[in-house]
């Protein structure tokens, strides 16, 4: 096994625990901060570290009509558009749901890998990702056997993490497809953290009614609100972004998922344990289903290397 392969492996293995923590993080935040408010202030940490990097370190800005626009596609689709719907759907739902659906997002772009990069799928794969599909459905329908059908907000929740799945995969397809050593990694990052910070910041204007209302709520939230944000946008904003771009870059991009599949293991524990949130049957039902998706479809890959 090659060092860069190895550097790759311990970068992602990283990402993922950043990751995993990071659910607990929103959910415990989002009573101080709502969505919006919690994105616009995330996102305006990330720039203000990040910008005066850039400024120091003059990485080369794409010229070229089209990368400028496949890079702004891809810092909305990986910035507001995915953490957007993400923070809704955790404001709406449990992090044991949201940790669980969030998951099936490395099949999804197994699946994309195949379609839009040509990488190989195997039948084995295609049968792993079609039972790890029907484990989340049951993972997603879960609030009706839970509240029944007068109660649908969890259920709202499950959906848009799912749509966030989506927007993640089209981020990651097209980093990988139209950016891959075209546009330097440490601008790449900050320009979708600025596109995230003034794509939100109307919406938060909105929500509070304008910049003053805006400014005393962040000014009298509590200090561990703010330590939630901050968490969020240094080690799960700026830093972990930065090190998935540079992890992902000398392997597969559905080897590179694989490690997502190990968030659970740090965001299960601190929801249970920490948030107080309840285990249920249909729960264990669809994870069990999942995790046999998951391992029929990525067993033999593993095998691989």
């Amino acid at each position: 096994m090659s060092k860069e392969r190895i550097k790759s492996y311990i970068l992602l293995l990283i990402v993922a625990a950043i990751w995993g923590i990071a659910g607990p993080v929103i959910k415990y935040t989002l009573p101080d901060f709502p969505p919006m408010i919690f994105l616009t202030y995330r996102f305006f940490i990330s720039s203000i570290l990040m910008i005066p990097i850039v400024l120091v370190l003059k990485p080369k800005f794409p010229r070229s009509k089209r990368e400028i626009f496949m890079l702004t596609v891809a810092g909305l689709m990986g910035s507001s558009i995915n953490l957007g719907l993400t923070f809704y759907g955790f404001d709406m739902t449990t992090v044991l749901d949201v940790t669980v659906i969030g998951n099936t997002g490395p099949i999804f772009v197994v699946a994309a890998g195949a379609i839009f990069l040509k990488e190989k799928v195997t039948k084995r794969e295609i049968v792993g990702i079609l039972i790890t599909f029907l484990g989340t459905l049951i993972v997603v329908a879960e609030p009706l056997f839970k509240y029944g059908l007068f109660n649908l907000e969890s259920l709202y929740g499950n959906i848009l993490i799912v749509i966030a799945n989506i927007t993640w995969v089209v981020y990651i397809v097209i980093s990988k497809k139209e950016l891959h050593h075209k546009i330097d990694i440490l601008l790449m990052t900050t320009y979708m953290f600025v596109l995230g910070f003034f794509s939100t910041l109307p919406f938060a204007l909105i929500q509070t009614n304008g910049i003053v209302n805006l400014l005393i709520l962040v000014s009298t939230a509590p200090f561990i609100a703010h330590l939630g944000v901050w968490y969020m946008a240094v080690l799960s904003g700026s830093l972990a972004y930065f090190l998935y771009q540079e992890g992902q870059k000398k392997i597969e991009v559905s080897e590179a998922t694989l490690f997502g599949y190990l968030s659970p293991l740090f965001a299960a524990p601190l929801a249970v344990f920490w948030l107080k949130e309840k285990v249920t049957l249909p729960f264990i039902i669809g994870t069990t289903v999942i995790i046999a998706g998951v391992f029929v479809a990525e067993y033999r890959k593993s095998t691989r290397h």
